[in-house]
């Protein structure tokens, strides 16, 4: 029986992927205080090489940016060399690994702040719900607006942020733009209010979204930067009153560009992936390039989906957890780990590094049956 497709390689732009399987984005809440990486994560990592593509946890791309205690960052030096062991052990292990760039904008905190200053967005509106900080849950704050003179210098956060990820030894990058963060914001007309040339039409909308990812395409070639969106999630409290006008709208400038690729969450996140409201893997077409395709692919789904045509790579998020082989168990139809989710956030090894890959002689088993 001839493989599946999944678990073929697969050409992205100049990288070469030995399958079509992507490990998602997760925050896992292990980093220190200050965003700064430890051993832990250089093992986590290269514990998962063996999928087609890993794409970092959210990263932060500024002080500024943070929304949630122990996340990384990506701004300093010192988290360039911690992220830089992280490239190498995935890079030794044959793997290929791409950077999330993390701008949380008004999902944040003033304990999570410099100076306790409140966080930026597009518009001053509270979001409901609660900000996760080294004390502990609390209650969303109402974020503070920017000023128009202030875009540019977060545009810069993002270029000083992807300069240093090159540094670091990325095989490229992934523009956070979906789940309710600081450019998701200024998409939706439910957090941007302006009635400035950043406000309004689905045009002035998507303006400093666009802008920030033609400055990050200027360090890294467009062929190296990829980019997440969530059409109809929900997260963080966010919608769109049109979801399907602004995202085919956005997605037919992002195609002007030349991406490395669309990654796109269809449904709502980890809910229903059929809305009737707007199929969201239609903006593969819209889109014209590689197409990722995310959100409860369970193996036969993946398989299919790829035979069809309907996406080309497939991101699947915390089956990895607990199944750090979870590209060998996918192929030989083994059984998957089931996670700890009292472990998934905050703490050390523990839930971390220490679930078991399958030994050699379960591999055995498992390709005989």
């Amino acid at each position: 029986m001839a493989t599946p497709k999944l678990f073929e390689p697969f050409t992205l732009g100049p990288i070469t992927l030995s399958n079509r399987i992507v490990m998602a984005p997760l925050t896992r809440s292990r980093a220190t205080s200050e965003g700064n990486l430890l051993d832990r994560h250089v093992e986590y990592y290269r514990q998962r090489a063996s999928a087609g593509l890993i794409i970092t946890e959210a990263t932060n791309i500024s002080p500024e940016g943070r929304g949630y205690a122990w996340t990384p960052g990506i701004f300093t030096d010192e988290q360039v060399a911690g992220w830089k062991k992280v490239t190498d052990a995935v890079h030794e292990e044959g793997g290929k690994i791409v950077i999330q760039l993390w701008h949380v904008g008004r999902i944040s905190h003033p304990d999570l702040q410099p100076g306790g200053a409140l966080p930026v967005a597009p518009s001053a509106i509270l979001p409901k719900g609660k900000a996760f900080t080294e004390a502990g849950f609390k209650d969303n704050v109402t974020p503070r607006a920017l000023e128009k003179s202030e875009l540019p210098r977060v545009v810069a956060d993002y270029v000083h942020a992807a300069e240093c990820a090159k540094r670091a030894g990325f095989d490229g990058v992934e523009i956070h733009s979906a789940n309710g963060y600081l450019l998701d914001q200024f998409l939706s007309d439910h957090t941007n209010t302006r009635t400035d040339e950043y406000g309004g039409s689905v045009e002035n909308r998507m303006r400093f979204p666009l802008e920030v990812v033609d400055a990050v395409v200027a360090v890294w070639g467009a062929d190296r930067t990829g980019i997440r969106i969530s059409p109809v999630s929900a997260a963080n409290d966010i919608v769109d009153s049109h979801p399907k006008e602004t995202f085919t709208a956005y997605t037919k400038e992002l195609s002007k560009r030349g991406l490395m690729y669309l990654h796109a969450i269809e449904g709502a996140t980890r809910g229903d992936r059929d809305p009737n409201a707007f199929k969201v893997w239609t903006l593969k077409d819209v889109f014209g390039g590689v197409y990722m395709g995310n959100n409860n692919y369970t193996r036969e789904l993946a398989i299919e989906r790829v035979e069809q045509n309907l996406v080309d790579l497939v991101c699947i998020g915390r089956p990895f957890i607990s199944n750090p082989d979870l590209v060998a168990r996918l192929e030989l139809g083994a059984p998957l780990a089931e996670g700890d989710e009292a472990t998934y956030y905050g703490g050390d090894e523990k839930g971390y590094t220490d679930y078991p890959a399958l030994t050699p002689e379960e591999r055995l088993r498992y390709a005989a049956a």
